[in-house]
């Protein structure tokens, strides 16, 4: 097939500044493009070409002076012989641009909650739902959500999880990630202590501040223990602002060692993820299911994750992590003691966290490497079309079915220089 992939107006493809929904194109197009004739539509970037043919993928960069204007670009350049045009987390974009594609097939691939009454017009909503043959979902809970409010998309729905790129990732226990251990440690002048990760964002709804609180009790309790947290307050972007001045402030007054590294491409992190020995998922908000979960269980980490929108999809208690929920006043996913008790049961046992990392390295093996997104995002493709869709490697791993929980509708801080 003729395939269209257009992505959000806010970052390019491939993800030289970061992204979800970029990582998650990028990933699958390797596998993609062996069966399909692929152009991904995305932003203008001073580092990449406004066009190019890359491994077999036709890349289209189109100027954003605003978001009206990056549609009417993208628009300008489809045809009607695409056979599919896959929209992603714009739902709002189906209908301008399938107006005069009346015979194009559009699917839609949601990565957020981007249906809800604020997001998107009850009549455009109904209509976007029509018109497309299928809504992918990062998760249940994304799903759950659309289904809730438009009931008429229940079979078009389609849970898809996102991945990771396993060979990227290196299990904390390997030579190799041991050496990375190692290199990082001493980089940041930690050679003897146990690290907390944390990588993302730096906002108040992703819950940096909770996890420095946090850290408070965890470093008082044992002197060997040192946070790092990767991530700035925007891709790409390292400018500080008050929530980030705020965290530094926070980090000064812990009596270990804080590491903070500012933003990293995307291609450099793996390996920061050998440094950690455990890793936090902070987030407060309904995170759709934020995708270093997958980058933390490639890595081998055990995970500490809050029971927020779709987190606790990929955990399975106990196995491969612990999940923070909201049971009373003082033990909530918003409580720094809470998030400490956790964090120092993984610290007191630590045979028990290196089962969770085995296990976790186990999952994102059979249930999220690229291979497996990439086959069911080809086969979603076909869903509600006469056609049969065609394996899109010769020899695919057969995935396991994914677990699904169904939800309700200063001086201690280190700022980090270039490292691999």
């Amino acid at each position: 097939m003729k395939i269209a992939l257009i992505c959000t107006e806010k970052l390019p493809v491939p993800p030289v500044a970061g992204g979800a929904i970029q990582l998650y194109i990028d990933g699958i197009l390797p596998y993609l493009s062996k069966k399909h004739d692929i152009t991904v539509f995305c932003v203008q970037h001073p580092d990449l070409p406004n066009e190019e043919v890359k491994d077999n993928v036709k890349f289209i960069r189109v100027p954003v002076p605003n978001r009206a204007s990056y549609i009417a670009n993208v628009k300008a350049r489809l045809t009607a012989d695409f056979d599919k045009i896959v929209i992603f987390n714009r739902p709002l974009w189906v209908l301008p641009l399938s107006k005069d594609l009346p015979n194009v097939r559009f699917g839609l691939s949601l990565h957020n909650e981007m249906m809800l009454p604020e997001k998107i017009p009850e009549l455009q909503g109904a209509q976007c739902i029509e018109r497309v043959d299928v809504i992918n979902t990062v998760s249940s809970f994304i799903a759950n959500g659309v289904a809730a409010r438009f009931p008429q998309a229940e079979s078009k729905l389609n849970v898809l999880y996102s991945g990771v790129d396993i060979n990227k990732y290196t299990p904390v226990w390997t030579p190799e990630g041991l050496q990375h251990k190692r290199q990082l440690k001493e980089k940041f002048g930690i050679p003897n202590h146990r690290v907390v990760l944390f990588v993302g964002r730096l906002s108040v709804k992703k819950g940096v501040d909770i996890l420095i609180k946090a850290m408070q009790r965890v470093m008082e309790n044992h002197d060997d223990v040192a946070l790092a947290v990767i991530g700035s307050k925007w891709f790409g972007k390292n400018d500080p602002n008050e929530y980030t001045v705020a965290l530094q402030n926070l980090a000064a007054n812990l009596k270990g060692p804080v590491i903070f590294t500012g933003f990293l491409p995307p291609a450099r992190i793996p390996p920061y993820y050998n440094l950690g020995d455990i890793f936090v998922c902070s987030s407060q908000w309904n995170e759709p299911l934020a995708r270093v979960h997958y980058e933390a269980m490639a890595a081998g980490l055990p995970i500490i994750t809050t029971n927020r929108g779709g987190n606790a999809e990929i955990l399975v208690k106990g196995k491969n992590g612990l999940l923070l929920e909201d049971i009373d006043g003082t033990r909530n996913c918003s409580s720094p003691e809470y998030m400490a008790e956790n964090i120092e049961f993984l610290l007191n046992n630590p045979q028990k966290a290196l089962q969770m990392g085995k296990k976790g390295r186990k999952f994102a093996e059979e249930k999220y490497a690229w291979e497996r997104v990439a086959m069911d995002f080809h086969n979603s493709l076909y869903k509600n079309s006469d056609h049969v869709p065609e394996p899109i490697v010769e020899s695919p791993k057969p995935a396991k079915e994914p677990v699904i929980q169904k939800k309700n509708i200063s001086e201690s801080i280190v700022f980090e220089e270039d490292f691999f």
